[in-house]
């Protein structure tokens, strides 16, 4: 069964303060709804990496991550971060290629390919994110754009690197505009880049990959998005920023992990 992952994004969002309660309250929302199935991840500013970091001590089913890193290990380039200085606060991944960082601040393919190996030189494992734009799907170009995007990046990695890679389905068109994703939306898009991964690198990887929705998921919708066979969880956004949401949607994957273990079981005995 491959890993289920629930991670917030927080964007720039929260002072010093409101984030290391955030993150107290997350982890504490999670003292009794563990599941061994299931990883959760916070993703601060980097000004907070190191405190939250020291806040889910203990906690080993949460991991902390940052929100980007620069492509070259150190040098001349003022205001940005290294991996390594992002591995030496605590984090053990980082977001990389989030639909904000490439409307924003214009990151390509060839940058974000410049990242994924950088980070993971140095055993920092990227939650690498990928989506089509709101124009794209409506020219039917939402397929070709998705394996434009792998190709370009990922495509590039050799294989035994492939299975330190997380996957976040981005329908940019869904996030923060207050229309969603359908599940069958998420699940068809979903199917499909794992089917392109499979082709490039065959099912064990392909089958082994998680592949998490980042478009908007909530806890109205998150039971229907995490029922779809190829939704490995999803990277949460507004819905972090609160711990009862945020506490509620990892609630809500436990709920199908064990609805499918309950079911896996059945088959197992014949029932």
């Amino acid at each position: 069964m491959r890993l289920k992952i629930i991670a917030g994004n927080w964007k720039m969002n929260k002072a010093y303060g409101e984030a290391l309660m955030l993150a107290t309250e997350v982890a504490h929302d999670s003292t009794n709804t563990k599941h061994p199935g299931l990883l959760t991840i916070l993703a601060p500013a980097f000004p907070f990496l190191s405190a939250v970091s020291r806040s889910i001590d203990g906690f080993d089913d949460f991991a902390v991550a940052a929100q980007n890193c620069h492509f070259e290990e150190s040098g001349a380039y003022t205001g940005e971060v290294s991996v390594q200085m992002i591995i030496s606060v605590g984090a053990r991944y980082v977001i990389i290629g989030h639909s904000e960082r490439r409307n924003y601040f214009h990151e390509t393919d060839e940058v974000l390919l410049k990242k994924i190996n950088v980070a993971l030189d140095h055993r920092l494992k990227p939650i690498f994110c990928i989506g089509e734009t709101a124009a794209q799907r409506q020219a039917g170009k939402h397929f070709e754009t998705i394996t434009a995007q792998l190709k370009n990046t990922i495509f590039h990695l050799p294989e035994n690197s492939i299975g330190n890679l997380i996957l976040a389905y981005e329908p940019v068109w869904a996030i923060g505009t207050g229309v969603n994703a359908t599940s069958a939306q998420a699940q068809e898009m979903h199917a499909f880049i794992r089917k392109t991964i499979s082709e490039k690198f065959g099912t064990q990887i392909s089958d082994s990959i998680s592949i998490l929705y980042g478009g908007s998921c909530n806890s109205k919708n998150a039971a229907e998005l995490f029922s779809c066979e190829d939704v490995d969880g999803g990277l949460i956004g507004g819905a972090s920023l609160d711990h009862l949401e945020f506490s509620a949607i990892r609630k809500t994957m436990i709920a199908q992990l064990t609805k499918e273990k309950s079911v896996l079981g059945k088959k197992l005995s014949g029932n």
